[in-house]
């Protein structure tokens, strides 16, 4: 069965090479200088699943999801913060490996920092400005888009519609974009190179960890929409320029929709990736990206929220009945291997839940990192069987008993023709 991914770049589905591959994936990971948004949560979500779904079809992948710790916004933030930009860099990557640790996907293969590939970036814009694809001025290095005769392929800007994307004299044309900046007055840390102190542009960072983890030419490159342009754009017009066919698939995912009116009320105005899985579990969380296609928008609200643990609840009960059916696997990697539909695959594992293919249940559930055993302590297990052996004798009032006190402990009570069944509520 052949696996099938939509790419921005030819606007069309294309098949990954048969199995074992290779698959190397590189995703655009998270700039490390706040609590990340629980939006920056759905591209490391989509990946590792990803992962897992290819790897379960026989592939050897890599994934590399990179850390952004050179930014303007690092400066900015440590600024106002009154501490360094490093240590600010420092910590914040604690807090991103933390919070998605939190999600228990597991960590991508490799987490390249843009700090720690400072010679890869140096060594690249050096072999562009060699061709003659950039140049430097006054301590910093842009590149010549007009040199690259598909610019805008990815994206569809058309160099004659393109406004400066960072305004400066320095530059030959105004459409140029810096590989290097030179250090300014109030950034408090700074790289050795060539055309003297400073750090790398945003673009060039991933173009260099793509290359030094995956090499030239890989099979997927992932990221938001949001990324697409100038971001993408320009990381496909660098690395092309020095002859690479770089990525051959691109995956834009759609964007969590946080309009004021669809604003989390139970989160507030600040919906960080934390507050979320303290408010509502990861479960729930892996469940409401599960419900909405990669490429589509998703609103997120307090509703499709509390529909995910409502979800999560038919789940967890299901899981605890006696197997009644076996389930249509075979329809499962169809629906995943068509755009890696998720939402058809969640529209299956509801039908299972119903029909009691309780085995094909787990076995999806575990594909997305939804638990599909539950640890039932001691002394719920006592008033388990105690309710068991009290509704076998109509024992009623010491059955509703023993469900009271199941239920008082946050788990709940399903019996079946079998017996009794407990499990955690959500």
């Amino acid at each position: 069965m052949s696996i099938r991914l939509y790419s921005t770049l030819s606007r069309r589905l294309e098949e990954l090479p048969d199995a074992p591959g290779p698959i190397r994936m590189y995703v655009c990971g998270s700039t490390v200088y706040q609590r990340i948004h629980v939006g920056n949560s759905r591209p490391f979500v989509l990946a590792m699943w990803l992962r897992r779904w290819l790897r379960s079809r026989g592939y050897e992948v890599t994934l590399v999801h990179n850390i952004t710790d050179v930014d303007d916004k690092v400066y900015e933030e440590a600024a106002k913060l009154g501490k360094g930009s490093r240590e600010l860099a420092e910590e914040a990557t604690g807090w991103f490996v933390q919070d998605t640790d939190e999600l228990g996907l597991g960590r991508p293969d490799v987490e390249p920092r843009a700090s720690e590939t400072i010679p890869e970036i140096v060594t690249f814009i050096e072999a562009l400005i060699a061709d003659g694809k950039a140049y430097a001025s006054q301590g910093s290095v842009y590149f010549r888009v007009g040199s690259y005769a598909d610019y805008g392929q990815l994206s569809g800007a058309r160099l004659e519609d393109m406004v400066a994307q960072e305004p400066n004299p320095a530059k030959e044309d105004e459409r140029d974009f810096a590989l290097w900046k030179s250090q300014k007055a109030h950034e408090d840390a700074a790289w050795e190179s060539p055309w003297g102190p400073g750090r790398p542009g945003w673009h060039i960072e991933c173009s260099a960890m793509a290359e030094k983890h995956l090499g030239p030419e890989f099979e997927i490159h992932g990221g938001g929409l949001d990324l697409r342009f100038p971001h993408h754009e320009n990381e496909l017009a660098q690395s092309r320029s020095r002859g690479y066919p770089f990525a051959r698939i691109w995956l834009h995912n759609g964007m969590l929709e946080l309009g004021d009116e669809k604003m989390s009320k139970s989160l507030g105005n600040v919906v960080t990736l934390r507050n979320v899985l303290d408010t509502w579990g990861r479960e729930v969380l892996l469940l409401y990206h599960l419900s909405g296609h990669w490429r589509k928008p998703v609103d997120f609200t307090d509703a499709a929220l509390e529909s995910a643990r409502t979800q999560l609840a038919g789940f967890r009960e299901a899981l605890v009945m006696p197997v009644r059916a076996a389930g249509d696997w075979g329809a499962f990697e169809e629906a995943l291997g068509d755009d890696f539909n998720t939402p058809a695959a969640l529209a299956l594992l509801h039908g299972w839940a119903s029909n009691g293919a309780r085995d094909e249940l787990a076995r999806g559930l575990d594909l997305f990192g939804i638990g599909t055993t539950f640890d039932v302590p001691a002394e719920l297990e006592q008033l388990r069987v105690r309710r068991e052996s009290a509704r076998a004798g109509k024992d009623w009032a010491s059955a509703d008993a023993a469900r009271d006190e199941i239920e008082s402990a946050g788990w709940a009570v399903t019996d079946h023709p079998g017996g009794t069944a407990v499990w955690p509520r959500p």
